[in-house]
């Protein structure tokens, strides 16, 4: 499985951005879809994520602002941002991981940078 990840870029503070994921080979159900982040000198976190069954959960950071869809049919997933801060600002990896036996997959990164 390899995953693209796109969408990034510069904003300021306030604005709003999609980031996109697609998944290319065979995936496998049951399985998570989303993202993590990395800001400069942090350790990579958690933003959102969504299961096969719809399930979401997000950092408490994110919530309310940020919102994680997937359409199975296209193997996607998606990021919508809204209300970004500077502390948004890091790269984004999109991320599949199969629920039953914990393997996963990661994309190559997208920059957000949000300006302030």
């Amino acid at each position: 499985v390899q995953l693209q990840a796109s969408g990034g870029g510069l904003v300021q503070a306030g604005g709003s951005l999609i980031l996109s994921c697609v998944a290319s080979g065979s995936i496998f159900s049951p399985n998570r879809m989303g993202w993590y982040r990395q800001a400069p000198g942090e350790q990579r976190e958690l933003v959102a994520r969504v299961s096969t069954y719809g399930t979401t959960s997000y950092a408490d950071s994110v919530k309310g602002r940020f919102t994680v869809s997937r359409d199975n049919a296209k193997k996607m997933v998606f990021l919508q941002m809204n209300s970004l801060k500077p502390e948004d600002t890091a790269v984004y990896y999109c991320n599949l991981e199969y629920l039953t036996s914990s393997r996963v997959y990661w994309g190559q990164g997208t920059l957000v940078t949000v300006s302030s």
